[in-house]
C-alpha cells in the first residue's frame, strides 16, 4: 500500500480509500473484502451522512474489530437531498449531520470531514466558522470539500487565512480518465483541466470519487451498446472512446487491463491524489492494488488524456 499525508491528520492515509456505497450489511463476502483491504495495508474509509445506513454498518464493523484508532474515516454532510429539502449548506445542517454521523459511526471524531455539496449563494464565512468550531472541539481533524468548484475552495481558504481559521486541506471531486459530458448526479463536480492545473499549483490533495468512471474501461461498454442510459449520457463521446482505445493499447503493452490503466491514471497525477474504490470482491480489490503499483510516466498520463499524440521513446 502507498500512503499520503493530509494536513491536520496525524496518521498516514492509504491512497486507496475503501468506499462504503455498497456496504449494505456485514455478511461473509463483505467481511472478506474488508479483511483483504486491512491486510493489504489499507486504512481509509469513505462514507457519508447521505449514504442510507452505510455509516451504521461501518460503525458496527469498527466496534467489532476495535480498529478505530488505526483507521482514517472520511464522512460527508450537508447534502441537498438528505432529509429536509435542500440546499442545506448552512451551519445548522452541518451541526446536525455531523452529530448524527458521529453517533452512527460510534466514534467521537472523524479524521476527515467534507461538505457533500455546495450552495454558491451562501457566503463562505459562516460555513468556515462553523467547521472551525468543530475542529476546535476535536470532532474533526481536517476539513475539505466534495463537489465544490476549485474557485469556491480558493475563496473559502482565502477567507480562512484572513480570519485566522483553518481552511480546507483536501478536495474530493470526481476525477477519472473518462471525462463526463454532464454531471452524473445533480450538483456533482468533476475535476476539469483548469481544476487540475489549480491542484498542480496548490498541491492540495484530491480524493477522487468514481475514479474508474463507473466501469467505463471494463470492456463491458462499446459505442454501439447503448443499454446503460446513465453511461451513455455521461461518458459516451468520441474523445472518451479514444481514451479507451489508448488505455487498451497501453494495457496490452504493460500486460495489465484497461481499467487498471484508468485507475493508475488517477493515482499518477502531478499532485497528491487518492482514489475511492468500490470493489465487489477481493479479486477486484487486488486489481486496484496492482493499479496503484503500476507506475505511469507523466508522458503516458498526458497521452492517455489526449494532451499529446505520441509517447517519446
Amino acid at each position: 500500500m502507498k500512503y499520503i499525508q493530509i494536513q491536520g491528520v496525524d496518521k498516514k492515509i492509504s491512497r486507496l480509500f475503501m468506499g462504503t456505497g455498497d456496504l449494505r450489511k456485514l455478511e461473509e463476502p463483505q467481511r472478506m473484502m474488508l479483511d483483504a483491504y486491512i491486510q493489504a495495508g489499507g486504512n481509509a474509509f469513505d462514507t457519508a451522512h447521505q449514504y442510507r445506513g452505510k455509516e451504521l454498518v461501518l460503525g458496527q464493523w469498527l466496534a467489532e474489530t476495535k480498529l478505530r484508532e488505526k483507521l482514517v474515516i472520511l464522512t460527508k454532510g450537508a447534502h441537498h437531498d438528505d432529509g429536509s429539502p435542500g440546499p442545506r449548506v448552512n451551519p445548522q445542517a452541518i451541526r446536525k449531520d455531523l452529530a448524527e454521523s458521529l453517533e452512527r459511526l460510534g466514534t467521537d471524531y472523524v479524521d476527515l470531514y467534507a461538505l457533500h455539496r455546495d450552495d454558491p449563494t451562501v457566503a463562505v464565512g459562516p460555513i468556515m466558522e462553523e467547521l472551525n468550531e468543530h475542529l476546535q472541539a476535536g470532532k474533526i481533524r481536517a476539513i475539505g470539500a466534495s463537489n465544490w468548484s476549485h474557485k469556491r475552495i480558493q475563496e473559502a481558504n482565502e477567507y480562512s487565512a484572513a480570519h485566522n481559521l483553518t481552511g480546507f486541506s483536501f478536495n474530493s471531486p470526481n476525477l477519472s480518465l473518462a471525462k463526463p459530458l454532464e454531471a452524473r448526479w445533480a450538483g456533482a463536480i468533476s475535476a476539469d483541466r483548469e481544476t487540475c492545473e489549480w491542484h498542480v499549483k496548490t498541491q492540495l490533495p484530491l480524493l477522487a470519487w468514481s475514479a474508474q468512471a463507473g466501469g467505463f474501461f471494463s470492456g463491458n461498454f462499446s459505442p454501439d451498446n447503448r443499454t446503460d442510459e446513465e453511461m451513455v449520457r455521461v461518458y459516451y463521446s468520441d474523445d472518451n472512446w479514444e481514451r479507451y482505445r489508448r488505455a487498451v493499447k497501453l494495457a496490452e503493452e504493460k500486460g495489465v487491463t484497461p481499467i487498471q490503466i484508468a485507475l493508475s491514471y488517477v493515482l499518477y497525477q502531478p499532485f497528491p491524489t487518492c482514489a475511492i474504490i468500490g470493489p465487489r470482491n477481493p479479486e477486484e480489490f487486488h486489481s486496484s492494488i496492482q493499479s496503484m503499483n503500476l507506475e505511469l510516466t507523466p508522458q503516458e498520463v498526458e497521452w492517455l488524456d489526449l494532451q499529446r499524440e505520441e509517447i517519446d521513446q
